[in-house]
């Protein structure tokens, strides 16, 4: 998008928007690669729509925002909207790129996940172009996508590192069946929206369940419904906490990592987490068919312990 958009000429974006994400890669590194000139406005915690004109010039070729995904800044901070933003743009003939991050089709998602997170959302108060993860939030596979007016991505799809860059037929297949997941109204069928969307009682009734599979298949095991927290992961809300339910096995001592790390090594991997002396099963992670497997598993890392223990 820069390198259609923007080379030899200026990007503005504001200083608090210079983030690096996974794999060490740079807004800064990124704009030179494109053969853009970046303009820095504003400070790291507060940006005003008035240094976005102040900074514009006859080089100005595009004003840029960028999500601040895997981290967040609180206490004295300020930036403009984007409704600020696609005024200033559009009274300058300028295009506006919003660097999304992650985003979401759900067409009712939950308040947490907030409107500016839908690309529909941002397209229809003025940015032009749009551009985020296939994968994160949204469920599919790993690509980027980019939305926005027919002419720029037009132009950007002409460009040859855009042949370059193509993605395969299995990433458009899966991200196919992803889209139209959401169009039919079967995101719960999509992993990643279930578990974001699963509340605290189905996940409460889920641990339960769970519960009791274990007691009847390992009566010895010392455990309990517990309520728990989950983050979202996948660089995004990384200040939220998930409210849920889990399954916690007491192991007292070095138990706990013991068995942590059994489960761990089994086949297949069960991934858990120990706190406070305890092994915990998180059931947002879990589907109804994962279950009888992880019972399993748990039985026989439970029995592996314990008889190492005895030794």
């Amino acid at each position: 998008a820069l390198r259609v958009l923007a080379a030899g000429g200026e990007v503005v974006v504001s200083r608090g928007e210079l983030v690096e994400i996974g794999g060490s890669f740079r807004i800064p590194d990124v704009m030179a690669a494109s053969g853009a000139h970046l303009v820095e406005v504003g400070t790291t915690n507060r940006t005003r729509i008035n240094d976005y004109r102040r900074a514009m010039g006859p080089q100005t070729a595009l004003l840029l925002k960028v999500h601040r995904s895997n981290f967040e800044m609180v206490g004295f901070v300020q930036e403009p909207g984007i409704e600020e933003l696609a005024e200033l743009a559009q009274r300058s003939q300028l295009p506006l790129l919003v660097d999304m991050g992650w985003a979401t089709f759900l067409p009712d998602p939950p308040l947490w996940l907030g409107p500016q997170h839908r690309p529909d959302w941002l397209l229809s108060r003025g940015v032009d172009v749009v551009c985020f993860s296939g994968d994160k939030i949204l469920g599919g596979p790993q690509c980027g996508i980019i939305l926005g007016r027919a002419d720029l991505v037009g132009a950007m799809a002409r460009d040859p590192m855009a042949r370059a860059l193509r993605v395969g037929k299995l990433t458009l297949a899966g991200l196919w069946a992803t889209l139209d997941a959401y169009r039919q109204g079967l995101a719960r069928q999509l992993p990643v929206a279930d578990m974001l969307l699963a509340g605290p009682e189905e996940l409460k009734r889920r641990a339960r369940r769970l519960a009791r599979l274990l007691r009847a298949r390992q009566a010895d095991l010392p455990l309990e419904v517990v309520a728990s927290a989950g983050k979202v992961g996948g660089g995004a809300l990384p200040l939220l906490d998930l409210p849920g339910w889990a399954v916690a096995v007491h192991a007292p001592g070095q138990l706990a990592d013991r068995l942590a790390e059994t489960l761990r090594r089994g086949r297949p991997p069960v991934v858990a987490r120990v706190h406070d002396d305890s092994v915990w099963l998180d059931v947002r992670t879990l589907s109804a068919g994962d279950f009888p497997t992880l019972v399993t598993a748990l039985a026989r890392a439970w029995n592996t312990c314990r008889r190492e223990e005895a030794r």
